[in-house]
């Protein structure tokens, strides 16, 4: 576990605005008539409307978003009976959960009851507040009564996630255990000790996956929960065995599966050794496990291990679970969370495991290599994919029962709105990467050696979205995939330097040489280049042989920039070739340049910067407005070189381009800032437009800004785009992440597209 001290967490709920969320206002509330809309007399109207038709309380007030955590803390997390008061931090994290991971809001209500009937009562009397009902924490045998009668008692979705979340995860990694351990699930024996809240809706989501009633044996403290045992509860009841054992230590002698919910060190090694070969443990007591990770694997070491501890592989936590399985409920409009939802929900994140992990989510836990494994049999908390697959998983389920009141129609609109509940909305990269996808083009990647491009390179192959080829050793490129999981037997690999492709680099030298016959570049020495990949992958588009190529830079892009304007050479009417970027905040989508290639920029670079941003800007479907930046305003200072030339390339660009909307130099507050910029420059040619395209007065200037920008958690980038070369040549740092490398290998592809339809 985390290395947490008493005084670490006691100053963390303390600082600053105790407590852990907050409500913030979604609408205009600064002058009257905001305040008169949001309250009285505006307020009425809603009122009215909701009055007429109770459904219109979705369209007209926050209940479709918000999820009540309600407990009595009878029974929180390892502590107890704590009461309600005490729970509070409990409910309040979990509230926080919610809306980190799925951005639903959450309000946390601790109730003081511990009587069933009146607890039920009060929350039936809060229910028309909310969409959903999370109940936590409430002890057993009274949560199985409370939430049955809650769930036929309200109209919107309940769930007691003690009981369903642990049984929804555990459920996904079961399954994919047993895949791995080449088990399958009718014909496992199943023993559970623990008979809890959690114990029994574990086992009955077991059952429903396809484990057999009479492979099962569930343990109490008192032992197996036999037929023959008196005053049992209805819950025991159900699960009670008539074979001729006692003992957990009996009950576990050839079982393929453990599942314990119950308390620390009740398991021994000599308990697993006595298991069926390729036995799976799943010890889920917290914060202690039934049994040690490490002694459970030395005891058997092929076992599986999983516990509720984020210190240990595959980690059973609820908040792989319950955030995407209240989205998707509450986006629907289900009246409830059945049984349908939550195997769809079992499903969905299964199948997820299996697919290769984004490297975002290795950077996220320090880890490297994260594939489907005896490791790795659930997805990790921190996941991005997880509420793009199980909150619409869930959500169809529910329409597919039948108890969806806002069934979902356009799916493509949905996993949009879901992108940006996430903090990125993808509708930018979305729409070019199905551009892309239905026009395969042949991209070459120069590092294939390297992880984050094989990664990259699978995952575009793997959804279809291009053709990659990797240059390099394809001894050691497959070597290299294989260590870290990745099937790449669909990629092309082609070696430069191998003995097969001796026609290819002398065709490729032939024709650079007679490019640069009269650059003093000889045959034999453009043949030498064809062993470099960057000479050779940007020959094979040269020559049309790919579509476009990605190389790595391990320091500056300006070298490789020079290489490919050296072979593919600098589209006709420019003189420069510059980079971009593309910037995704919360204000919308920026574009900035120059940001990797042009040093120092004169007035002539400037324009032609400015004209190929306005240019690539059109492609990406927007309408560019510019600003060219510098620390003066309009001739504020003009003292010195820069501002000058700023000033310089304006002129050239209102005279020779005036279908471009540019205006400068001005200070960048100014220049996004629309109504600052029109009362104090009323005569700028861009009055009343937003401006989204940023061009800088030089190189320092740009890749600090967006350096920046991206540091302090603004945005997401995608970039450096190449902007200005005759074909589709892009370069990118050799220690790119995969979404870079993805983006970026798309847009290559898409300005493929573009030139071939034009």
């Amino acid at each position: 576990m985390a290395n947490v001290t008493k005084e670490d967490a006691l100053h963390y709920h303390e600082e600053g605005r105790p407590g852990k969320i907050e409500i913030t206002p979604t609408k205009a509330y600064a002058s009257q008539r905001d305040l008169s809309l949001a309250y009285s007399p505006g307020v009425a109207f809603p009122c009215l409307e909701i009055e007429a038709n109770p459904q219109d309380a979705y369209r007209y007030t926050n209940k479709g978003n918000l999820v009540a955590v309600i407990s009595n803390g009878t029974a929180v997390l390892g502590l107890g009976d704590i009461g309600a008061l005490a729970g509070k931090p409990v409910m309040e994290g979990k509230a926080l959960l919610f809306k980190i991971f799925s951005g639903l809001d959450a309000f946390d209500i601790e109730i003081n009851e511990t009587d069933p009937d009146k607890f039920i009562e009060i929350v039936k009397a809060l229910a028309p507040t909310f969409g959903g009902i999370n109940l936590e924490d409430i002890k057993a045998p009274q949560c199985f009564e409370i939430e049955d009668r809650l769930k036929k008692e309200c109209d919107i979705p309940v769930m007691h996630d003690d009981q369903h979340g642990t049984a929804i995860i555990s459920g996904a990694g079961l399954l994919n255990a047993l895949e791995i351990q080449k088990k399958k699930i009718g014909e496992i024996r199943l023993v559970v000790n623990g008979a809890g809240a959690a114990a029994v809706s574990c086992t009955r989501l077991y059952k429903s996956l396809g484990v057999k009633p009479e492979n099962i044996v569930m343990c109490d403290s008192k032992g197996v929960i036999r037929a023959d045992r008196e005053n049992l509860s209805a819950q025991k009841r159900e699960f009670a065995t008539t074979r001729d054992i006692h003992t957990l230590a009996e009950a576990m002698k050839d079982a393929d599966v453990f599942l314990g919910l119950s308390v620390a060190g009740v398991v021994t090694p000599e308990m697993v050794r006595s298991m069926a070969p390729r036995p799976i443990v799943f010890a889920l007591a917290n914060p202690n496990p039934e049994i040690d990770y490490y002694a459970a694997k030395e005891a058997a070491p092929d076992v599986i291990v999983a516990t509720g501890r984020s210190d240990y592989p595959n980690q059973i936590n609820n908040v792989i679970g319950f955030p995407y399985i209240f989205r998707g409920a509450l986006d629907c409009g289900a009246s409830a969370i059945n049984e349908e939802m939550k195997i769809a929900a079992v499903y969905a994140i299964s199948e997820l495991t299996k697919e290769p992990v984004p490297s975002v989510v290795d950077e996220a836990y320090g880890l490297e290599n994260i594939h489907f494994g005896r490791d790795y049999i659930l997805p990790k908390a921190l996941d991005p994919r997880l509420l793009t697959r199980v909150a619409p998983a869930v959500a169809k389920a529910a329409m597919m029962s039948g108890i969806a009141a806002r069934p979902i129609e356009d799916w493509n609109a949905y996993q949009s709105r879901l992108c940006a509940y996430m903090g990125y909305d993808g509708k930018f990269m979305k729409t070019i990467t199905e551009h892309a996808r239905d026009n395969k083009r042949r991209v070459v990647f120069g590092e294939g050696n390297l992880e984050n491009v094989l990664r990259a390179a699978t995952r575009l192959y793997n959804e279809g979205t291009l053709v990659p080829v990797l240059l390099g050793n394809a001894e050691m490129i497959n070597r290299h995939a294989d260590q870290i999981g990745l099937d790449i037997s669909g990629i092309e690999i082609i070696n430069p330097r191998h003995d097969n492709q001796v026609q290819r680099r002398e065709k490729y030298a032939s024709a650079l040489s007679q490019k640069k016959q009269r650059m003093g570049m000889p045959y034999a020495e453009a043949l030498d280049k064809m062993y470099d990949r960057s000479y050779f992958g940007m020959m094979m588009v040269d020559m049309g042989d790919a579509d476009a190529f990605v190389a790595g830079c391990y320091s500056s892009a300006n070298k490789m920039a020079e290489r490919a304007v050296s072979i593919v050479g600098i589209r006709d009417g420019y003189s420069h070739i510059a980079t971009m970027h593309i910037v995704n905040t919360r204000q919308g989508t920026f574009f900035l340049a120059d940001t990797a290639v042009n040093p120092v920029s004169d007035s002539d670079a400037l324009v032609d910067i400015a004209r190929l941003t306005n240019d690539a800007v059109r492609h990406f479907n927007r309408t560019p407005v510019l600003a060219m930046l510098s620390y003066s305003n309009f001739g504020s200072n003009r003292e010195f070189d820069e501002p000058r030339r700023v000033a310089e390339a304006v002129r050239i660009l209102h005279e020779k381009y005036p279908e471009i909307k540019v205006d400068g130099e001005m200070q960048a507050d100014y220049a996004l800032n629309t109504d600052m910029r029109d009362k104090a420059f009323p005569f700028n040619t861009i009055a009343g437009q937003e401006v989204n395209t940023l061009i800088f007065p030089n190189l320092s200037s740009a890749n600090i800004t967006f350096k920046l920008l991206l540091g302090m958690g603004v945005g997401r980038s995608i970039g450096p785009l190449q902007i200005g070369l005759k074909k589709p040549i892009y370069f990118t740092g050799a220690n790119a992440t995969e979404d870079e490398i993805v983006d970026i290998a798309t847009i290559a592809a898409l300005e493929s597209i573009l030139s071939t339809d034009h």
